[in-house]
């Protein structure tokens, strides 16, 4: 039986309703195979001879986003493990593509997981300014982080928070902000069945008035002059333009962006459809001079990827560099007694243990400073803070007392007796020229799959000391060499 006999009749009725004629082509476009695609990682340099093997043609509105063979199984390759790119439909790269984040600016990712869009978010910070993604879940939030710390980037706080929350500690503090709101996701039917399984009209209604609680959060968090882009992966009116013509009469302080006549967007020519409006008879057409034209639908017939709902709401205001919350204290302010009432809120009796025992922010940075001297030409910035026994280091200053965070920015590592023991994290945020001791392998080798098993390998002429091995020029991971040997210090969770 084939995806469009299952579809439940009060769906299908509410579709003849948006799409009227289109409607028997949306239902054969279910059942066509759904499309891979992914999303190159500008932080890596890549070799054109070991990616070209997985690229077709171009996904027109996403830089660095291309159609892929499925048979060629990018997703195995080392190089993935290397953070050369993400696994991305491409449909979902459409709403991070309408931000036009650039560099420098704060932004925060609202309901970021598993990372699709913040990554995106991030390649175009192009790693400058602030990323904030949160994660309510915490499981989900702990693949967002997985997802940052592989794609090596260096300025994103992973928070596991509410909306609410986050919204109390950062009033107006962002330039941009991404929501990318829980749904029914009828536009995922043909890839996550699951969701289909799940549909119901009450559930349509019941994520419409979550979505409005959570553009509340993110109204308050939108600095003047910055904006908010919705988006859904569900075609329901509820959950799309009329929450967004509903948060307008609310606030008055927002208008919509023409999306469709965004410079960079050709959205005809692209298959997007503007957003629908709801007629006297209960049906929706386009609406191509109204309000609902200035949102965007992306229709898997149109376009051949999965189902999309995106908008921009922009509040008025002069334009000025959000602060995010840039109150906070001094690096020193963290060492003493300060730092360890600030660690009994981060990490409870964990944090106390460690602060009590583990010798303070002092004798962490000088191990920090030894390693950066012996292993590192080239030191990274930002602000230097210590979680538990961890160090981090903040791309700005901001605060973070009371906050569940799962990633303070770029980790460094931690002091073990005397010591300084680098994170993996630091490894995926380094070219190989700012390393001393590299190591490069070829990807998809033997050897590369040897290190990814936690396998050592021969030296091969690194020096002696903590080695980055590199998949070509993508880093996989830390090393400690001998000289002869270098011995595998790959996690022993990510391991195949």
């Amino acid at each position: 039986m084939g995806l469009r006999e299952e579809l439940p009749a009060a769906y299908v009725e509410r579709m003849r309703k948006l799409l009227g004629e289109e409607l028997e082509a949306y239902l054969e476009a279910l059942e066509l195979p759904r499309r891979t695609s992914l999303r190159l990682n500008p932080l890596r340099s890549l070799r054109e001879e070991e990616i070209r093997p997985f690229l077709q043609e171009r996904v027109p509105w996403a830089a660095q986003g291309y159609y892929c063979a499925e048979e060629t199984r990018p997703g195995k390759s080392a190089l993935h493990e290397a953070g050369a790119y993400y696994m991305q439909e491409a449909s979902a790269m459409v709403p991070a593509a309408l931000a036009a984040v650039q560099p420098g600016e704060h932004v925060l990712d609202l309901c970021a997981a598993p990372g699709g869009k913040t990554t995106q978010l991030a390649a175009d910070l192009r790693g400058q300014g602030l990323l904030v993604s949160n994660e309510i879940h915490p499981e989900r939030a702990k693949i967002l982080s997985r997802n940052i710390e592989r794609l090596g980037i260096r300025n994103a706080v992973v928070t596991n928070e509410t909306p609410e929350r986050l919204a109390e500690r950062f009033p107006y503090a962002f330039d941009c902000v991404a929501v990318d709101a829980p749904c029914s996701g009828e536009g995922m039917f043909r890839k996550e069945p699951q969701a289909l399984t799940n549909w119901s009209v009450d559930n349509v209604r019941m994520c419409a008035e979550r979505q409005a609680q959570i553009l509340e959060s993110a109204a308050r968090m939108t600095a003047p002059g910055g904006r908010i882009v919705y988006s859904t992966c569900t075609f329901s009116p509820e959950e799309n333009e009329e929450n967004m013509l509903a948060f307008l009469q609310r606030h008055p302080e927002f208008s919509l962006r023409d999306v469709r006549r965004q410079p960079g967007i050709r959205a005809e020519e692209w298959g997007f459809s503007e957003g629908r409006k709801r007629t006297e008879d209960g049906s929706y057409v386009p609406d191509p001079d109204g309000p609902a034209g200035r949102m965007v639908r992306i229709w898997p017939h149109r376009t051949g990827g999965e189902g999309h709902f995106a908008a921009v709401l922009e509040r008025e205001g002069s334009r000025l560099p959000a602060a995010a919350a840039a109150a906070a204290d001094a690096p020193e302010a963290h060492e003493g007694k300060k730092m360890k009432e600030k660690q009994r809120k981060l990490r409870g009796a964990k944090g106390r243990r460690a602060a009590e025992s583990g010798g303070g922010m002092r004798e962490v940075t000088e191990a920090w400073e030894a390693f950066a001297a012996e292993a590192l030409r080239k030191v990274p910035e930002g602000v230097p803070v210590l979680f538990g026994e961890t160090l981090y280091l903040l791309p700005v200053q901001m605060q973070t007392e009371g906050l569940r965070i799962l990633r303070a920015g770029l980790e460094l590592g931690s002091c073990r007796k005397g010591r300084f023991v680098p994170a993996h994290a630091l490894a995926m945020a380094l070219q190989p020229e700012e390393a001393v001791n590299v190591l490069r392998i070829a990807a998809d080798s033997a050897a590369s799959a040897a290190w990814l098993r936690g396998e050592s390998l021969p030296a091969e002429g690194a020096g002696r000391g903590w080695t980055l091995v590199c998949a070509g020029n993508c880093p996989l991971g830390w090393g400690r060499s001998d000289g002869r040997i270098v011995k595998n210090h790959y996690p022993k969770g990510l391991r195949r």
